[in-house]
């Protein structure tokens, strides 16, 4: 009889839990990595059959038409991402991890009785190095964050362990497509999978942002094969998730951390730089939606992850939800965007902001007043053929523009998105241009935006050159004790095996 009682017992608890795990909204956040808003199908472009199954995916949900990051970078961005707060709030301003702590997304979810989960981008998706995941594989494990098979077959590993345990899950889901390098048949990396389909540099569309020359179309259309696999690989996660049965009763934001690696626009603050597919499926969702009156951003997602499962916390976010926006509701303060660029994965600061609205964007360089030499691990070899070969001679204006800039810029996006005529000296624009400034000024006040001075002091080109050599904070400044320790970790083994190397060979 005490047998009976027990075995009645256990399997109230297991239906209960799985009763619990049911009642709890799931989130499941799936990053592209360097896609741009100009390769996918929901934007109008014309690409042959890129990114089939994502647009169907999209068109399905809630499309946000003005979805944006902030800080068009890696790990920024995904910064921004788990904390709600930009990087000039959160002191993550490039690529180093949180010095002073703050509420995240994996932290919350799992103080509140979540299983949290991790594909790819592990480093650059943990702000807070003390946490620790419930269920983390990387890189190598997913065939350099490029096979489709093995992230489906890790994802049913966590759908199945969180049915298990009984509970609802936070599951950070991030492909490694289609960042550099990218597909190339010849080179491929060890467990990397062939895309469902490759482009030819004829069937590629060149965006009005890069010069339409072979080398272009060629690295295109190895992107498009990149951008390809990746809808290949949200594609086995989501029949994943609903080979779990779990499809209905999980939240799902499907977005990219920046935009194209090409020149102007990753690590830019350009429209092709922050504009982003943002999709969203939510059981209680307004779906075939497409909403083109309200602008979001990545800043946003916690504030919104919190809103639709009930959670609190107890600080104050810079994001707002936009869970009404998924209801086809409408909502006050979403007439602007806000765009921030400090450090970037080297060299020195190269600090941007811009703001915009619907229509027009500004952006504020105050590096160019220090006579930097703008650089990035995004260009491939488009700049070095063009500032080298004489045949390419009429793109010099458009790389020199690329390496040095100018103080300020403004664009009317919708009739120039991929910002070719900079309005900045048309006074026929003046009065929109000092809205944007005033409405720039006022964020940057609010924020406590440490590039505030330098904007207060445009017109005096040494005074801001003297403030960024001198007094912008170093990447040093900005990072924890454990990430400068890991640095310094590094470097002496790299100094060892270099030494080791050398006798080697001396012997």
């Amino acid at each position: 009889m005490k047998n009976i009682v027990l075995v009645f017992i256990c399997l109230m608890a297991f239906v209960g839990g799985i009763n619990a795990q049911k009642s709890q909204l799931n989130i499941l956040l799936f990053t592209a990595d360097d896609l741009g808003y100009e390769a996918c199908g929901t934007f109008g472009r014309d690409i042959p059959d890129l990114t089939p199954q994502l647009d169907e995916f999209a068109k399905q949900g809630v499309i946000f038409e003005n979805g944006y990051t902030n800080t068009p970078i890696c790990m920024p961005s995904r910064s921004i991402m788990a904390t709600g707060l930009y990087g000039v709030s959160s002191g993550m301003m490039g690529f180093m991890h949180m010095k002073k702590e703050v509420p995240t997304t994996m932290q919350t979810f799992q103080d509140n009785g979540y299983l949290t989960g991790i594909l790819g981008k592990v480093n650059h998706s943990t702000p807070n190095m003390k946490f620790k995941w419930d269920f983390v594989h990387d890189y190598a494990e997913l065939g350099a964050g490029r096979s489709p098979s093995k992230y489906a077959a890790f994802s049913t590993e966590f759908f199945n362990q969180c049915k298990a345990e009984g509970k609802p899950f936070y599951f950070m889901v991030n492909s490694h497509d289609p960042h550099r390098p990218f597909f190339d048949k010849d080179k491929m990396k060890k467990g990397e999978e062939l895309p469902s389909k490759v482009y030819t540099p004829e069937e590629v569309e060149v965006p009005g942002y890069l010069p339409d020359i072979p080398q272009v179309r060629y690295e295109l259309s190895c992107y498009y094969g990149s951008v390809r696999r990746l809808n290949d690989t949200f594609s086995a996660v989501i029949k994943a998730l609903k080979d779990a049965g779990m499809y209905k009763n999980t939240m799902i934001v499907f977005l990219s951390d920046n935009g194209s690696p090409f020149p102007f626009a990753k690590a830019n603050t350009y429209v092709s730089s922050t504009k982003t597919p943002f999709y969203v499926h939510h059981p209680n969702m307004k779906a075939g939606h497409v909403d083109k009156d309200h602008m979001v951003s990545e800043v946003d997602l916690f504030s919104t992850f919190l809103d639709a499962t009930g959670i609190t916390v107890d600080a104050k976010l810079d994001g707002e939800t936009f869970m009404p926006l998924l209801k086809g509701k409408t909502q006050k303060n979403r007439n602007y965007h806000f765009g921030e660029i400090d450090y970037k994965i080297g060299g020195k600061a190269t600090p941007m902001r811009s703001v915009d609205n619907k229509r027009f964007r500004y952006i504020f360089n105050p590096w160019h007043m220090a006579e930097y030499r703008y650089a990035n691990s995004n260009e491939g070899e488009i700049l070095k053929i063009i500032e080298k070969d004489p045949e390419y001679k009429e793109y010099l204006d458009w790389a020199k523009m690329y390496r040095y800039r100018v103080p300020e810029e403004l664009y009317d996006v919708v009739n120039d998105p991929d910002g070719t005529n900079n309005l900045i000296d048309d006074p026929k624009y003046k009065d929109e241009l000092k809205a944007l400034k005033k409405v720039l000024r006022n964020w940057m006040v609010e924020k406590n935006d440490v590039a505030l001075v330098m904007f207060d002091n445009m017109d005096n080109k040494q005074k801001v050159a003297n403030y960024l050599e001198n007094d912008f904070p170093t990447k040093r400044a900005l990072m924890p004790q454990e990430q400068l320790d890991e640095i310094k970790k590094k470097a002496e083994l790299k100094k060892k095996k270099k030494a080791e190397a050398k006798a080697k060979k001396k012997h």
